[in-house]
């Protein structure tokens, strides 16, 4: 099966030069965009000489060149980085409706390939060198803020990257920065409103007599090692099942846990352990932590505190941190902690990565 015309198969084309002449008149452009992080999940974006907004790093395709090649030498041009570009995020087409351009241009449209820069480090970060001239500086931001600052092609384009990395599903295709399959990530906007920040030092011991238990929250394991996290359908915005302690629990952090799952999730816990709590800047106030398997999903019902129908998605413990900004050394720390509740409850660790996936029916385990 051929996936090409030839020149007998289009009507009036008898020779490969006339093939050739016809096919080069309906020649697009082709880009390159690398999406780079920090270790706190914000986005790396250029402001540039040309240009009102940010832009990721990147640029057009030189004559014979391949994209990722491309994106590697604009990344060395423009922040003064040699890196090696293998993992491609998504295809754009950028259809000429789709990009605001000067009628002097005659925009043909264009396929903009995004590729994976990696998550950076302080030190790394430290090292780029903006191009003179071209590149008036970087910054990295929130996900939530890219529409503020990108035009809105560019915005959703990077935003369908990110996404596209964080589900570990392979590159996404896209349109004018658009998934042509969305995921469930994509349907509800995951990113689009501010994370969640809570830069709180976790601490893997009993809350000290003293400190008053302000939430309990819950990392709920299924068999496979992945954990129930909930989207806001109308927000995108992601929390972990839990919420504040109420005197219906009669002071027991673990009956917070327990009645808020069920009233959110209608998530039914099987064996719990507790991994540590979070402390309060005032000192005032824990926010503690279980990990638990999950025994039970019921019907989605509405939560009864946020009047929330939650879309419910199991995602590896990795994967629900990029839904958050807790900081990377917290993160870290936390993690460490939740893979410890994880193999003491018995639970295989999750393959990592693999696709965020919804409950959307009753399920048992």
């Amino acid at each position: 099966m051929t996936t090409t015309s030839a020149p007998d198969e289009l009507p009036g084309v008898t020779s490969e030069e006339a093939y050739g002449t016809l096919r080069a008149s309906a020649a697009l452009w082709a880009g390159t965009g690398v999406l780079i992080t920090n270790q706190r999940g914000q986005v790396l974006i250029q402001r540039v000489s040309y240009r009102p907004t940010r832009l990721l790093p990147g640029g057009a395709v030189d004559k014979g060149e391949s994209p990722a090649r491309g994106a590697a030498r604009e990344l060395e041009e423009e922040l003064g980085m040699a890196a090696t570009v293998t993992r491609g995020l998504a295809v754009d087409w950028v259809s000429p409706a789709g990009r605001t351009a000067d009628p002097a241009m005659r925009f043909p449209g264009e396929l903009l390939h995004v590729f994976d820069g990696g998550v950076w480090d302080d030190e790394r970060i430290a090292a780029i060198r903006p191009a003179p001239g071209e590149i008036d500086g970087i910054e990295f931001a929130e996900p939530a803020d890219l529409p503020s600052l990108m035009s809105p092609g560019d915005a959703r384009r990077a935003l369908s990257a990110l996404r596209a990395r964080i589900n570990g599903a392979g590159p996404v295709l896209l349109e004018d920065g658009l998934p042509i399959a969305p995921t469930v990530l994509d349907r509800v906007g995951v990113l689009r409103t501010a994370r969640a920040r809570h830069h709180l030092p976790f601490h893997p011991g009993p809350v000290p007599a003293g400190l008053a238990v302000r939430q309990s929250w819950v990392w709920a394991f299924a068999p496979d090692g992945r954990v129930l996290v909930l989207l806001e359908p109308d927000t995108g915005a992601s929390c972990l099942p839990g919420g504040t302690t109420e005197p219906e629990d009669g002071g027991d952090p673990l009956a917070t846990a327990v009645r808020e799952c069920r009233e959110e999730a209608a998530a039914e816990l099987g064996d719990t352990r507790y991994l540590g709590y979070l402390s309060d800047p005032s000192g005032a106030r824990a926010r503690v932590r279980y990990a638990a398997a999950l025994a039970s999903l019921g019907e989605a019902a509405v939560d009864p505190a946020t009047g929330q129908t939650y879309v419910r998605v199991l995602a590896t413990p990795e994967q629900a941190l990029e839904f958050f900004d807790w900081g990377p050394s917290e993160s870290a720390e936390q993690l460490a902690a939740v893979h410890r509740g994880r193999a003491l409850l018995g639970i295989r660790e999750a393959v990592h990565p693999q696709p965020v996936t919804e409950i959307v029916r009753p399920t048992a385990w």
